[in-house]
């Protein structure tokens, strides 16, 4: 793979999908490869699958590669997991993948890698400030990027509303769940995301989700600060935003090598040179 391409792989509750990610223009570089989920969902079955979708690509060692996950991984380690088997939690998301994929990885939640991916290359690029993203599914997932920086785990669908939980009321799910027409569940999300508004002011909002094709049913009856857009990317933004973010995650780890080297070779200079005056 050219210098230009990073592997993107999202792990979903159905389908585990990869595919490899121009850079530039964050389009796909080859057809999207998908395999189903293993059920049940365990960690030594999915990891076993993500090297599978890894390997049909053949990367370069060098090559950056981004794992989406869905739960909250912090620092690599799995907290939470969503639509997969719950021994997920505690598990080394990055570990158990680089063993058995023989390649190492950069690990995330599958809402920020949505959320960074529309910021490279979607509905809020070349935007600065802070950027929400939301999916709403069965449940809402949340991302926010703020000035080009992914803060990264923010559970903003499980905010109090009305002594509910909100992806209760919120989530696309909540329509089927409730029998909501489209005035009543708007009215659902307007308290959503105007309580979102009232806590972080974001400067642009976006809506992803199988249910942001038809976005033209109620994103223009929201009433807020700020201009809330429909994602962009759709199901790719996964992929492309876990590939940006494994390059962008490389490029900073290559930076603090070559840092840590060039202090490294200082002090050995240093040390070189106190040794010569002492003999």
């Amino acid at each position: 793979m050219s210098k230009h391409i990073a592997l993107g792989v999202d792990i979903g509750g159905t389908g585990i999908k990869a595919a490899p990610v121009n850079l530039k223009t964050g389009k796909f570089a080859d057809d999207r490869y998908r395999i189903p989920t293993p059920q049940p969902a365990t960690p030594d079955a999915v990891a076993k699958t993500v090297a599978r979708v890894i390997a049909k690509f053949s990367p370069g060692k060098h090559t950056p590669i981004g794992v989406a996950f869905p739960g909250v991984v912090q620092h690599g380690i799995v907290k939470t997991a969503a639509n997969v088997d719950d021994s997920w939690i505690g598990t080394d998301l990055r570990a158990i993948i680089r063993d058995y994929a023989g390649h190492d990885v950069h690990v995330l939640n599958d809402a920020d890698a949505a959320g960074y991916g529309e910021y490279k290359f979607g509905a809020a690029h070349g935007q600065n400030g802070s950027i929400l993203m939301t999916t709403l599914g069965t449940g809402i997932g949340t991302a926010m990027i703020v000035d080009g920086t992914l803060v990264p785990n923010l559970e903003l669908g499980h905010i109090m509303i009305d002594g509910h939980d909100a992806e209760e009321r919120a989530a696309e799910s909540a329509r089927d769940r409730y029998g909501y027409d489209w005035d009543q569940w708007i009215a659902e999300l307007q308290k959503y995301y105007s309580e979102i508004e009232r806590l972080l002011w974001p400067d642009l909002i976006i809506v992803g989700g199988g249910i942001s094709k038809s976005h033209h049913m109620f994103l223009p009856e929201l009433r807020l600060r700020a201009p809330i857009v429909p994602a962009e990317l759709l199901n790719g933004a996964g992929i492309v935003g876990a590939a940006a973010a494994a390059a962008a995650a490389d490029k900073v780890e290559k930076a603090e090598q070559k840092a840590a080297a060039k202090k490294e070779a200082k002090a050995e200079a240093k040390r070189s040179k106190k040794a010569a005056k002492a003999s």
